[in-house]
């Protein structure tokens, strides 16, 4: 009978200890329901559609967002950033919508934690929505820049 035994390799390296990232306590809260997401949008929150490009196309675009992909998210709804909008800025309100919310939700904590108190999600995100028939709007002199290149 033969056995085989793993020995542990150590390496010689040693590991600088990190700190972990710690952030306080938000007093905004992180999420918000579907029924308040017009309220929100009507008092000046700006929706941003995380959604890839892909399921954007496949389960249609979310009317009156910013179109960002998650993976660009935190750089440009970071205030001082070299990527970040003109528009971010510690006092911004951003409402994230991913498909189901938890891409949402992990962005929005991830923003408030850099000090953007007004990021928040949608629970349920894109998927809830629809099925609550929820949709953004668009403004008349949107629709006007969309009716001027149809014709």
């Amino acid at each position: 009978m033969t056995a085989s035994v793993v020995s542990p390799v150590l390496s010689r390296t040693v590991f600088a200890a990190t700190a972990p990232t710690v952030a306080p306590a938000p007093a905004a809260p992180l999420s918000l329901q579907v029924s308040d997401y017009a309220t929100a949008v009507a008092e000046g929150a700006t929706p941003v559609d995380v959604r890839s490009h892909r399921r954007r196309q496949v389960d249609g675009a979310l009317f009156g967002a910013l179109a960002i992909d998650a993976v660009e998210v935190l750089d440009r709804l970071t205030p001082g950033t070299a990527e970040s909008l003109r528009a971010a800025r510690t006092d911004s309100r951003w409402i994230l919508v991913s498909e189901d919310g938890h891409e949402a939700e992990w962005l929005a904590w991830h923003l408030q934690a850099r000090g953007v108190q007004g990021a928040v999600f949608v629970v349920g995100g894109h998927r809830r929505m629809r099925r609550a028939k929820v949709n953004g709007r668009i403004r008349p002199d949107e629709l006007a820049v969309i009716s001027a290149h149809e014709s």
